[in-house]
């Protein structure tokens, strides 16, 4: 079965009810409930007294697709917002409780599920040694998996990495010394070392090209399931707060040491499902630069931080441990669905 046979083409999901401006800019999502209806409500026109009008935040599920649309929407204003949404929403007092309420039951959740790491090193271990009958999302597309499974994952992924490290680019005026050098010389890998064209969000863009995908930033917000948007928003959140930025650095250090090993088997995928050859680039970037970055996050980012703020330890560690446990959750959403021979996206309505 097709992936639009389920209901939602990845090529042109269903983008929701608004249309797109002119200028391509993001458009407010969907709501999924009363919590993403009380904040797109108040976006578009209805002030904060739509904030007002709804069921306590203690009784939504903190990982259902209301609460994490809404909490995404809300740090969206941080980024590049959404088209005709007044600038001022950005610090609004009333759209940062709502948002605030919405963060404690994310991170109490967290803490509730994610069963915590002794140390740093028992955090790195499983990531820096994978079993080789390890089974994921890139192992099942470079062995079996089909065009449209790659297409749709490659889609969902499209939140993050066309943003791509400017989460982590909140935690740089929170580090100092070796591990604030070190941090952003990989950031500075990330952007392109100076090259637009280089920029690792660029490369995902062409990629995405190349694979008949739209490139519009936002594009397949509607289309994501919670699982993918808790991943983005957990990045978000932990920049945002100068207390969670262990975790930030922690979240970082998880991303760059699995990203090589990853990498290679989407480029083999890729070459399989006979993909352009454009479209290998960013795999191969990431095949390189990761396998290095992978070494600075360690020795000198986390290394030096905890030298300096021993304290930040357990942050850390959950930081790493969260980013395991919420991309899990990603991975078993796809697998399940593609096991069942349907669409990993989310149909219209």
């Amino acid at each position: 079965m097709s992936g639009s046979a389920a209901g939602v083409e990845p090529g042109n999901p269903a983008p929701g009810g608004a249309q797109r401006s002119a200028r391509h800019e993001p458009v407010l999502p969907t709501p999924r409930g009363h919590l993403s209806s009380a904040v797109t409500q108040a976006l578009s026109g209805g002030g904060a007294s739509a904030l007002l009008d709804r069921d306590p935040i203690v009784a939504v599920d903190a990982y259902s697709d209301d609460l994490q649309l809404a909490l995404y929407t809300c740090y969206e204003l941080h980024y590049r917002s959404f088209a005709g949404v007044d600038g001022q929403w950005e610090w609004d007092p009333d759209l940062l409780r709502f948002r605030g309420e919405m963060e404690r039951a994310f991170l109490t959740a967290l803490h509730r599920d994610v069963v915590p790491s002794n140390d740093i090193g028992q955090a790195l271990e499983p990531l820096l040694a994978e079993p080789l009958e390890a089974e994921g999302v890139s192992q099942h597309l470079r062995d079996i998996g089909e065009m449209w499974q790659l297409r749709e994952h490659i889609a969902m992924r499209s939140l993050y990495h066309l943003k791509e490290a400017d989460p982590h680019a909140w935690v740089i005026p929170r580090l100092t010394g070796q591990a604030k050098a070190s941090l952003v010389a990989v950031e500075y890998d990330e952007f392109g070392a100076g090259r637009p064209a280089r920029a690792h969000s660029q490369l995902f863009a062409d990629l995405m090209a190349g694979l008949g995908l739209d490139t519009r930033y936002g594009y397949y917000l509607d289309a994501a399931p919670a699982e993918m948007i808790a991943t983005v928003n957990l990045m978000s959140l932990l920049g945002l707060h100068r207390s969670l930025r262990g975790a930030l650095v922690g979240h970082f250090a998880a991303a760059e040491i699995t990203t090589a090993p990853s990498a290679r088997r989407m480029t083999r995928a890729l070459e399989r499902l006979g993909a352009p050859d454009a479209c290998l680039t960013f795999y191969l970037e990431h095949v390189e630069a990761d396998a290095v970055h992978e070494q600075v996050m360690r020795h000198d980012v986390i290394g030096d931080l905890v030298s300096h703020e021993p304290d930040l330890g357990p942050s850390i560690v959950f930081g790493i441990d969260a980013t395991t446990w919420l991309e899990g959750r990603v991975t078993a959403h796809l697998l399940t669905s593609w096991d069942r021979g349907q669409s990993s996206l989310r149909t219209r309505g």
